[in-house]
């Protein structure tokens, strides 16, 4: 993606309006520090994975970003027992996709097969399984499919093999919205970037509450709506 300024007073203003969002959904909000020498941090998504049971602390594949993991660890070790990512493995949160007992995680630019070896291992005592799939086109997983339901997905075909989720039911994004993907879903609501009309549209019509909010700046860095948030329940 062709890089352009982020005009950092709009973003500000367009986060608050994703905060206010995820409220609607029923979410609390609690902010980590703010770390201004870090400027990716505030795709909190890519510093842990959160699972019933546990938080998995990561290793970006950026070098640049591992410190923004600090922070994060110590929130979340109030809510989770916390393991650790260790080198040589990398791996941004937005390349992990987890489905019930599933974990899908993206090789990617930013992820590699010892990462997902570790998590493999960090998992396998609670019962998961852990898959790692190639990712083409898109920064992460994330970036090209999102659960809509247990066992429905929202996907861009293009972006990773849609045979590898077979056992699953999945609705294509609509071609000229290639990044309409990411999108987060809580009980009846469904939030959606308002750059996506097709997509809101897509789920409207299936009955979802549908929530569009503007996320014009955060895009610019190949952000999508799970990036800003690391929810957990």
């Amino acid at each position: 993606m062709d890089r352009q300024p982020i005009n950092i007073s709009k973003a500000g203003e367009q986060h608050h309006q994703y905060e206010n969002a995820l409220k609607k959904m029923g979410y609390s909000i609690r902010r980590l520090p703010e770390t201004p020498e870090l400027p990716d941090g505030v795709f909190v998504e890519d510093a842990a994975v959160v699972f019933d049971e546990l938080a998995i602390i990561t290793r970006p594949g950026a070098e640049s970003r591992r410190p923004e993991t600090e922070t994060m660890a110590e929130v979340l070790k109030e809510y989770r027992e916390l393991h650790h990512i260790e080198a040589p493995g990398t791996v941004d949160g937005g390349d992990v996709l987890v489905l019930g007992k599933n974990v899908y995680i993206g090789i990617s630019q930013r992820t590699n097969r010892e990462a997902i070896r570790q998590f493999g291992q960090i998992l396998k005592p609670f019962g998961y399984n852990v898959h790692g799939i190639e990712v083409t086109d898109c920064l992460h997983l994330k970036t090209a499919l999102t659960p809509l339901e247990d066992d429905l997905l929202l996907i861009n075909p293009d972006w990773v093999d849609g045979d590898i989720f077979e056992d699953y039911h999945t609705i294509s994004v609509h071609p000229d919205e290639p990044y309409g993907a990411n999108v987060m879903r809580r009980d009846n609501w469904a939030l959606c970037p308002e750059a996506f009309p097709r997509t809101a549209e897509l789920l409207a019509e299936r009955g979802y509450d549908v929530i569009t909010v503007d996320q014009s700046e955060m895009a610019k860095a190949e952000a999508g709506l799970t990036c800003c948030s690391v929810i957990v329940e």
